[in-house]
């Protein structure tokens, strides 16, 4: 991931969905697709707007957020930080903290004069009517999630991977079903409940006797790792995780554009992981594995972007 990070940046290789969006916004356009038109936003713009104002009101909610929610844990009546934010009402202090610097803010922006009272309570149901989305489909996620849940999928999916006799293929399919489980159900950690203590009972009988981490079995970590590296691949790509859903609403993004765009970058990189899980079920080295998914990596990126160059240059009929 860290490599084709830094290669996608540095080569400015774009494809999928991102390179029409990419396309758009070096013309200018923002906010056009495919299927919808956006019109040119017709609010007028303020002058008067300084970098403090973008930076101060998020400074203030995260401390306000955290002030309140320590403080529902008792941290003004002797109990410790630590105990306090572990103990506290999360729901309670973050809605004390967001109304205080929601007013804190607005006094702030009419003692400056960047906003007027009547921009100010109009900010306040623009905000309210951008996050109906966000709620209706966080909604509808957790409906699915729970419905998942009740016919134990989860369940069957473990059962299906611990009954598989060829243990060097294990880290890949643990992987493989680990995303897709993660991207049905929209969790990452449900996901580890579920795929972590299957591995653990699989490999039980090598288990015993483990005095020190040193002494765990390789096959182990790499299957624990596939787990972990699946279930987050699969929640990131996951239309109904609540990251994915909150990411395209704080950045003002079309929620199915979002993923639609980022579903190429990712699967491309988990492609890589699946094939150096099932090398690594082989050779149980980290160096070796590392080093031939770096070169596979850099290889798939290549001729992605050889294959981008001759679609730029082929003439069209």
């Amino acid at each position: 991931t860290l490599f084709m990070v830094i290669f996608i940046a540095l080569s400015d290789v774009d494809y999928g969905p991102m390179k029409h969006h990419e396309n758009n916004a070096r013309n200018g356009d923002l906010f056009t697709t495919r299927n919808k038109v956006y019109p040119e936003d017709a609010k007028p713009t303020h002058t008067r707007g300084k970098v403090i104002d973008l930076i101060l009101p998020v400074v203030l909610l995260i401390s306000l957020c955290v002030l309140g929610m320590v403080y529902t844990g008792g941290l003004f009546d002797g109990v410790g930080f630590m105990d306090a934010f572990a103990n506290c009402d999360a729901s309670f202090g973050l809605a004390v903290g967001s109304l205080g610097a929601l007013i804190v803010i607005i006094l702030y922006f009419l003692a400056r004069r960047v906003l007027t009272f009547t921009e100010c309570m109009d900010s306040i149901t623009d905000g309210f009517k951008q996050m109906v989305p966000a709620i209706l489909i966080l909604t509808f996620a957790w409906t699915l999630k729970t419905m998942t849940g009740l016919l134990q999928a989860g369940e069957y999916v473990s059962g299906v991977v611990e009954k598989t006799d060829t243990m060097v293929l294990l880290p890949m399919l643990l992987f493989v079903v680990a995303l897709g489980l993660a991207f049905a159900t929209g969790t990452s950690w449900g996901t580890f409940g579920i795929l972590i203590p299957i591995v653990t009972g699989v490999f039980s009988k090598a288990l015993l006797g483990v005095g020190d981490s040193a002494s765990i079995p390789p096959m182990v970590i790499i299957c624990i790792s596939a787990c972990l590296a699946g279930a987050v691949c699969g929640d990131h790509c996951s239309p109904i995780s609540d990251t994915t859903i909150m990411a395209s609403t704080g950045a003002q993004c079309d929620h199915v554009n979002h993923v639609s765009t980022q579903l190429p970058y990712a699967l491309t990189v988990a492609a890589v992981c699946a094939v150096g899980y099932l090398l690594a079920g082989f050779v149980q080295n980290v160096f070796v594995v590392l080093g031939v998914s770096v070169l596979l990596m850099f290889g798939v990126l290549v001729l992605i972007r050889i294959l981008s160059g001759m679609k730029k240059t082929a003439p069209k009929e």
